[in-house]
């Protein structure tokens, strides 16, 4: 009988020994519950997490995904856009200061300066021919 419950167990023994005198050890615990936690099985899954590590490496934008979710990539990304839009409204800044307005100080809107810019660079196109 032993030899056929063995060929019935054929399949797990790829298993290496430690493995199976450690699933024997966990087989007296079967009535505490712990069993469901140590399958005898279990051997098989370190070979299994091995096979998921040699599956093809993440794509493109898998990684970029990752890698955006930390917070180091977060703060990061906020520094840059940060000065992205002090740059931006520097430049702003820079062309309002260019262009006639009464009164010389007022606030124009982003658009406002772009919509002024356009009239007064046409206006000296005007006046050049």
């Amino acid at each position: 009988m032993l030899n056929s419950d063995q060929t019935d167990l054929e399949p797990p023994p790829p298993r290496s020994d430690p493995d199976s005198s450690f699933g024997d050890r966990t087989a007296g615990t079967a009535g505490t519950g712990t069993a469901g936690l140590c399958p005898p099985t279990r051997g098989a899954e370190p070979g299994e997490a091995g096979k998921k590590d040699l599956q093809p490496p993440l794509s493109r934008e898998e990684r970029r995904r990752r890698r955006r979710a930390t917070a180091k990539y977060r703060t990061a990304h906020a520094t840059r856009e940060r000065i992205r839009v002090e740059a931006f409204n520097v430049a702003f800044a820079e062309l309002r200061k260019l262009l006639p307005t009464l009164p010389p100080d007022k606030k124009l809107s982003k658009i406002e300066i772009l919509r002024l810019a356009i009239c007064y660079i046409s206006y000296l196109n005007h006046v050049l021919d």
